[in-house]
């Protein structure tokens, strides 16, 4: 009889650690759906294009308890094909950005029904195709053909700038020019030094305090390096 109650017992254990998984996957899927509505109405992601995403993910188990406490210890967002424009609304100026990863660390919300939250480290990364970029440059300098912008010899260091190579036609002759991306707070700014200083400033919509850190120009696009401390989410 008590071997009989024990095998009951292990079997309603497992019956309800079971219905309490399901619970928090159930409750973790709702909160990530509801994280990517807010930050595509908060920050445009996922907008401006036919495949444009946005996927938020909620690490760490049980969700319910670290819900319960209004502290999230690790959420990953992710966002992909949104346009930004330039700073001064030039013609077409619009930029596809093919990724953004955000890693956020240390979440805290005041009320579980709150729309922003803050993060205490952010770090992630911008991705632009060469090919997006030599679309905007071909529109905005104008004065000939298709341009084409590739990473120059020594693009790839991590600091503050990476440098660029503008080829094509470009008001009836050849061109290849030195340019090159900075990046300042949450701006990063394309220099065409031998084209009058032509410059082009844009502006990813990023939580606040989240900055540009550093830029890179490899072989399959620009990366551009984003880090922030006591970062405010959705407001």
């Amino acid at each position: 009889m008590k071997r009989r109650w024990v095998k009951v017992l292990v079997i309603v254990v497992v019956i309800l650690a079971g219905l309490f998984v399901a619970v928090d996957r159930i409750a973790v899927h709702y909160a990530e759906k509801e994280a990517v509505a807010l930050a595509e109405e908060r920050y445009g992601y996922g907008a401006g294009s036919t495949n444009g995403f946005t996927e938020v993910s909620i690490h760490g188990f049980p969700f319910l308890t670290q819900a319960a406490d209004l502290s999230l210890d690790h959420v990953t967002l992710s966002a992909g094909n949104f346009s930004v424009n330039t700073t001064v609304n030039a013609q077409g100026d619009h930029l596809n950005v093919r990724r953004l990863d955000l890693d956020l660390q240390d979440l805290t919300a005041s009320s579980l029904s709150a729309r922003s939250a803050g993060a205490n480290l952010v770090t992630g990364r911008v991705t632009i195709g060469h090919e997006d970029l030599s679309g905007v440059v071909s529109r905005l300098l104008g004065k000939g053909g298709a341009l084409t912008v590739a990473p120059a010899p020594g693009g790839t260091a991590g600091g503050q700038e990476a440098a660029l190579r503008i080829t094509g036609t470009w008001d009836g002759r050849p061109l290849d020019t030195a340019a090159s991306v900075a990046v300042a707070a949450d701006e990063f700014q394309l220099r065409v030094p031998e084209l009058g200083g032509t410059t082009y400033t844009w502006r990813v919509p990023l939580p606040r305090n989240i900055d540009f850190t550093a830029a890179r120009s490899q072989p399959d696009g620009l990366e551009l390096d984003v880090t922030g401390h006591q970062v405010v989410l959705g407001r």
